[in-house]
């Protein structure tokens, strides 16, 4: 919330200052509030959302295939990096304040998939993971029995 929050103030501000047409002034307290607002949210995403994407595949990949999972984030993290380094100017052309809305949902979308369709892992030891994952609602489907120690779902 606390990064979807700050998204949502420097679009607001800008959209404030600016609207569609771009045309506008910034006072110098106004640039000096969009600027603290922009190193606050880059702050709590750092401290949040940042480095989920390389904590993430250590704590619930198995032993087997981790080195794999971890080779798979850094490819689509490098990726994505480098989608958006391309890409934030023209968006930023086009979608003008509305850009930081755009990156806002984003947020909200990636709270809610953890939310939802990401299990508590904290205490797991990463030997239970395959068991977590074939208990969870979502994916038990989608995990073979075998992913399990013993063989079998114990639900």
């Amino acid at each position: 919330m606390f990064c979807l929050s700050f998204q949502i103030l420097v679009g607001s501000f800008i959209g404030l200052k600016f609207g569609t047409t771009g045309t506008g002034t910034l006072t110098p307290a106004t640039a000096d509030w969009i600027l603290v607002f922009i190193c606050v949210y880059v702050a709590g995403f750092a401290w949040s959302w940042g480095p989920l994407g390389w904590l993430v595949p250590s704590e619930i990949c198995p032993l087997e295939i981790r080195p794999a999972g971890q080779a798979i984030n850094v490819s689509v993290n490098i990726f994505f990096t480098f989608l958006i380094g391309q890409f934030f100017l023209t968006m930023l052309c086009h979608m003008k304040f509305g850009l930081f809305y755009f990156f806002a949902g984003m947020v909200a979308i990636m709270t809610i998939f953890i939310y939802f369709l990401f299990p508590e892992t904290r205490g797991v030891p990463i030997e239970e993971m395959g068991r977590v994952w074939k208990q969870h609602w979502f994916w038990k489907s989608y995990i073979p029995d075998d992913a399990v120690i013993g063989g079998h779902d114990e639900n």
